[in-house]
């Protein structure tokens, strides 16, 4: 039934205004998604075209009700014909009494409207069943239908307050996920009647000394499963394993659905992007870490924010592309340190309680030399939401080179539990291998930075660490290798070029040249 609608939707959307078929198509969308607020207005639309307001009214009669029965709001639907109305000419409409109250407007949009907002992504966490053995070690209730106030409930607000948190695109709230429970509705169907992108469902079992937790996050207008994993874990600390497990879930979900939207995004013509798309887009070329491509990156931030003006990821994606240009050293480095602070804090005045804000900001401010308002800004960004991967990298990147070593073991490792396939893993196995150069292990320096410079999208500041660890390690062989390399891309690349790419204490700083050395990177 949901790739039916989908389909009708699609073609409701392609096919003339006029086509004989529309009529039926949008019938058959309304009987198929009943509580979709697109396929109302899309038929009220059409009505209207063609003159008849009579039926209009009906329909929008019986709409109302039929949402008031679910205690769904209406006002959304009811907006979107006043303003069908007040596009058709006078003469033709006859004023009647609103049927409803009208409700504040929410997120229904008119068939070929120009969009300027954000348009994010909406996600709708079901209550999770939980289905336990009575006197299992967890204290689960008996084996059948969802529980109430259990694990199962604990863990699905703990998700959807860390989801939340990240800010990356709008969460349900619990009470109305919880209220559509109570009335054992579908999940797909509860997220068409809260009008969401994408649903996620699990259960929560206790059996045999262990806890497994199976989740899917399903896209709702095309019914299609975008991922689904299965944890499992001994329950020697409850708490400890639901934490870890609540994690893996949130970030995972988090992922998926950027990578969903980012290849969208990809499949639009530039000039019909919105702002959530265009940001998007942004991060596709964003994550190719080439000069071109970051370019490119840069054009689609610009786009969303003439779109959205509020969008604080936007900046914080914008202000990435000038960190990247002076770290690169794609451009004047003063210069592009400058604007990626600038737009760090363009993202910061938008929304200061956003961790990307925070850590665009924080690394910003590194590339200034302001080492302790870096890790503050970073400390903030994860604060804000534990769950920000990017956030915990940033503090490994810093803390590999000046800070503490050992912290930044941690937060690399941190870092690759909440997001194992993260376009930026390169860094967080580069920052690491850093780490360990400064704690004398370069065994182990280098084995980390192999891992890093086996990434696809590992540029060539990742190979120039690799050559420097290897070095170290005494595996000449290897590190001539990757030297060689390095140099088809920057012939004269040499140790002056890699320590000023960075911002290394004396000690660590006399390492890697003793290591550069070795190499001929002299």
């Amino acid at each position: 039934r949901s790739w039916h609608a989908a389909i009708l939707e699609h073609l409701v959307n392609k096919l003339p205004a006029d086509a004989d078929e529309m009529s039926a198509h949008l019938e058959k969308w309304v009987e198929l998604a009943p509580f979709d607020g697109r396929a109302h207005v899309a038929l009220l639309a059409r009505l209207a075209q063609r003159g008849q307001i009579a039926a209009c009214e009906e329909h929008l009669a019986s709409a109302a009700k039929l949402f008031a029965s679910e205690d769904l709001d209406f006002g959304p639907v009811r907006e979107a014909w006043r303003t069908i109305r007040s596009e058709r000419p006078a003469a033709t409409l006859r004023a009647r009494p609103a049927l409803v109250p009208a409700a504040p407007q929410a997120s229904i949009v008119l068939p070929d409207s120009d969009v300027a907002a954000s348009c994010k992504a909406s996600l709708a966490i079901m209550p999770f069943v939980e289905e336990a053995a009575v006197g299992d070690p967890c204290g689960g209730l008996s084996r059948g239908g969802p529980s109430r106030g259990g694990l199962a409930d604990g863990l699905t607000h703990d998700i959807i307050t860390r989801l939340a948190k990240l800010r990356d695109f709008f969460v349900i709230a619990r009470g109305s996920v919880f209220a559509l429970s109570k009335k054992n509705i579908a999940p797909e169907d509860a997220g068409r009647r809260l009008n969401v992108d994408y649903v996620t469902t699990g259960t929560v079992r206790s059996q045999a000394g262990r806890v497994v937790v199976s989740v899917e996050l399903v896209e709702v207008r095309t019914a299609r499963i975008v991922w689904a994993e299965t944890f499992e874990r001994r329950p020697d600390d409850i708490f400890a394993i639901l934490d870890d497990i609540g994690n893996s879930i949130v970030s995972s979900i988090s992922a998926e659905i950027e990578m969903v939207e980012r290849n969208r995004a990809m499949l639009k013509a530039p000039n019909s992007l919105n702002a959530w798309e265009a940001y998007h887009r942004g991060l596709w070329h964003m994550y190719r870490f080439t000069r071109t491509e970051n370019e490119q990156a840069r054009h689609f931030f610009d786009m969303a924010l003439r779109l959205d003006p509020t969008f604080a990821r936007a900046y914080a994606g914008l202000s990435f592309t000038h960190w990247q240009n002076a770290f690169q050293r794609w451009g004047d480095r003063d210069r592009e340190s400058a604007l990626a602070f600038e737009a760090a804090g363009q993202s910061l005045l938008v929304d200061d309680h956003n961790p990307a804000a925070h850590w665009a900001m924080g690394r910003a401010l590194w590339l200034r030399g302001e080492q302790d308002g870096s890790l503050l800004e970073l400390e903030r960004a994860v604060d804000l939401s534990p769950n920000f991967a990017l956030g915990h990298y940033a503090l490994s990147f810093v803390h590999s080179q000046s800070g503490d070593p050992n912290a930044a073991i941690g937060s690399s490792d941190h870092s690759r539990h909440l997001s194992p396939f993260d376009p930026l893993l390169f860094g967080m196995l580069g920052a690491r291998a850093m780490a360990h150069v400064r704690l004398g292990q370069f065994g182990e320096a280098a084995e980390w930075a192999l891992k890093a410079a086996a990434r696809p999208n590992a540029h060539a500041i990742i190979l120039a660490i690799a050559a420097h660890c290897l070095a170290l390690a005494g595996r000449i062989d290897e590190a001539r290798n990757f030297s060689a390399a390095l140099r088809k891309t920057l012939p004269n690349y040499c140790a002056d070029d890699f320590i000023g790419t960075f911002r290394f204490e004396p000690d660590a700083e006399a390492m890697f040249r003793q290591g550069a050395k070795r190499i001929g990177l002299g």
